[in-house]
């Protein structure tokens, strides 16, 4: 177990917006950053994080909490995990104690592939720099590829030997199992045998965006003709290849920095590259390229150039990822290599300044690119050149924002010499098509399904009690520890049993006037998380009170709690994302004093609390439990009562 010295370190360490900044990008807004949110498929920011408060809240998914919970959530960390990511990110000294037998063996499933498969890639490393087969084979062909020992550590290539089963039976001999073995796909077990899926192989291997080994690439050597050149990990609990991608844990940093992503085909197209000084490259690993993968992309960044290599047939299959790219928003923008290269020959033959300034003139937006590689088959066929055309529109259709769309239909007419009525004549036609199949699609019933139109909804009311308790449970967190002066009234009865108010100003730390008044009505909070989170903070604010802090406050709950804490501090930030005061619509934030909107929420709760007793007594009439001329009389007393509250919130209000 990691010791509590570590864990309040990193604590103390690590800063919620740069550890999200490595898996977001993140764009100063006010005091607080936003990102486009990684938990959902999103154009419009929805995810905030506060460097204040050191917490973060996604309001899409409804996911919040601190720096731990975010690894938690997005990289699927178990909270040792997520602290010992952090430590290794702020160079923090892990110090543990031994573990027993019984905690070692609640490592999940999960872990445990991930454990194999980073014990493979040392092993597979290992066995390229100090085997004589590896240095023979695997090491020869990294550095004909002009690969150097900084290059090979660092992407921590490897070798498979061409052996039946040399890693299989390490991997047992050191005590793994061949259940997590054969899950993640490094060794293939049939009946009695088992045997290694990447024998003579040089492997590559892939990583999450946090660096954790998903899987492997492995490329053969021989002149085996039935083996496949390349050969994938298969899909496992821990790696799906559709989305992820070759490099994107080397390049996420240079990628936010420059504000775009390379996207080539190969591992040795991101390497090579990489180790030019390219450093903003990844790659879909010669899979065809998919949504999640676009989307990793664009937490990043919003450009997006996809490298191409000479080979026109090649270039014209890509094509459909243009597409894809433009479904998701994003900018796209063509690069095509001379006949023959590839970014990988490219890149040995030629110094840094010349592969960027080659990559800065050749780099064509994706209408450009389309027409000048279709345009030459189309030539003198009017046919073919209606075909290109309508192709261009397809692409154009996809694009999500009708500012962009009208620019790129503008630029279609003039680089085809086309009417660009014509254009947005068939753009118009597209996009209907494509939304009423949509809509189809929507209103489609799954196999096996009924339909049910329910007439007469009700519409869901607003649970009052669980607003103002969860309003409470906001104010102590901001506010807990302010002293501030509060106008009360103590409220006395006549010689004539009449009620009435009697003014006094009470100096109270805002957690005291909160604690007092519900000790008073002995009143305890109904929604249970509520509860005891209450409890938790009246705790620490009587124990800490002028030192206390959120930030340090949510380090110590239980990630659910950190996350609804999250969720209430930064509720209201939500709406500086849609930067509505752009479009004349003015929201009203916090705009009370801090004692006014305290004494408030509470008179509003005594006042739920006194309309439910009334319902209560009035119900018990009707059930005739009660004598009614007593009821009535408590009734009318907390009419009363009601009605000096009734007052006291209009001169608050």
């Amino acid at each position: 177990m990691i010791s509590k010295t570590t864990i309040d370190n990193v604590f103390e360490t690590a800063r919620v917006e740069e550890v999200i900044g490595d898996f977001v990008q993140l764009k100063k807004s006010g005091s607080n950053f936003k990102g486009l949110s990684p938990f959902s498929d999103e154009r419009t920011p929805s995810f905030m994080v506060s460097p204040v408060k050191q917490i973060w809240k996604d309001f899409s998914s409804g996911k919040g909490g601190n720096a731990v919970a975010f690894l938690m959530e997005h990289e699927h960390f178990t909270y040792p995990e997520a602290i010992k990511y952090l430590a290794k990110k702020y160079n923090i000294e892990i110090e543990e104690t031994e573990q027993t037998d019984e905690q070692k063996e609640l490592a999940g499933e999960r872990e445990s592939m991930y454990v194999v498969s980073e014990f493979a890639r040392d092993w597979f490393h290992r066995t390229l720099l100090k085997t004589e087969q590896g240095k023979a084979i695997g090491l020869t062909y990294f550095k004909e590829r002009g690969f150097t020992d900084e290059t090979i550590a660092k992407f921590q290539l490897g070798y498979s030997p061409d052996q039946w089963e040399a890693f299989t039976s390490e991997a047992l001999r050191k005590g793994y199992k061949l259940e997590f073995l054969e899950k993640t796909g490094l060794s293939i077990v049939k009946e009695e045998k088992q045997f290694d899926r990447f024998k003579g192989r040089v492997m590559f291997p892939i990583h999450s965006l946090s660096g954790r080994v998903l899987g492997f690439g492995g490329r053969i050597l021989g002149n085996d003709k039935k083996a496949a050149k390349y050969l994938n990990s298969p899909e496992s609990e821990i790696y799906h290849k559709s989305k992820v991608l070759y490099g994107i844990y080397y390049a996420k940093q240079a990628i936010a920095k420059e504000d775009n992503c390379y996207l080539v085909e190969g591992y040795t197209d991101v390497i090579q590259m990489y180790q030019l000084g390219i450093e903003n490259v990844v790659s879909s690993s010669g899979t065809a390229l998919t949504p999640e993968q676009i989307r990793l992309i664009n937490r990043l960044t919003p450009n997006i150039t996809v490298l191409f290599d000479g080979d026109a047939a090649g270039q014209r299959a890509s094509l459909r990822g243009i597409d894809l790219i433009l479904e998701q928003g994003m900018n796209v923008k063509v690069c095509s290599f001379p006949e023959g290269e590839d970014p990988d020959s490219f890149s040995r033959k030629h110094i840094l300044t010349e592969v960027e300034d080659f990559l800065k003139e050749n780099a064509k937006d994706f209408i450009q690119y389309k027409a000048s590689l279709l345009v030459e088959e189309a030539a003198g066929d009017p046919i073919k050149k209606a075909g290109l055309v309508r192709d261009m529109v397809e692409s154009i259709s996809k694009i999500p924002d009708v500012i962009k769309r009208e620019i790129y239909v503008q630029e279609c007419a003039r680089i085809m010499d086309i009417n660009e009525a014509v254009l947005f004549n068939t753009l118009a036609q597209m996009r209907n098509a494509g939304k009423k199949e949509e809509a189809r699609a929507q209103a489609k019933p799954n196999k096996g399904e009924m339909q049910v139109v329910q007439k007469d909804q009700k519409v869901e009311k607003i649970d009052r009690q669980f607003v103002l308790e969860r309003k409470l449970i906001e104010l102590l967190l901001l506010y807990g520890n302010r002293k501030v002066s509060f106008e009360d009234v103590i409220v006395n009865e006549t010689e004539d049993g009449d009620l009435i108010e009697e003014p006094i100003v009470l100096d109270l730390d805002v957690y005291e006037k909160i604690y007092l008044d519900l000790q008073e009505d002995e009143t305890e909070f109904a929604n249970e998380r509520f509860r005891v989170l209450y409890k938790k903070i009246i705790d620490a604010l009587m124990q800490q009170q002028e030192s206390f802090k959120i930030d340090q406050f949510i380090n110590n709950v239980e990630p659910e709690e950190g996350a609804l804490i999250s969720d209430i501090i930064l509720e209201e930030e939500k709406y500086s994302l849609h930067r509505w005061d752009s479009q004349e619509i003015y929201v009203k934030l916090k705009a009370h004093s801090i004692p006014q909107m305290v004494s408030q929420t509470i008179l509003y709760l005594r006042r739920f609390y006194i309309t439910r007793k009334i319902e209560e007594l009035a119900e018990s009439i009707k059930e005739q439990n009660e004598s009614v001329r007593d009821v009535l009389v408590e009734i009318k007393d907390y009419q009363e009562l009601n009605k000096l509250i009734a007052q006291r919130l209009n001169r608050v209000i």
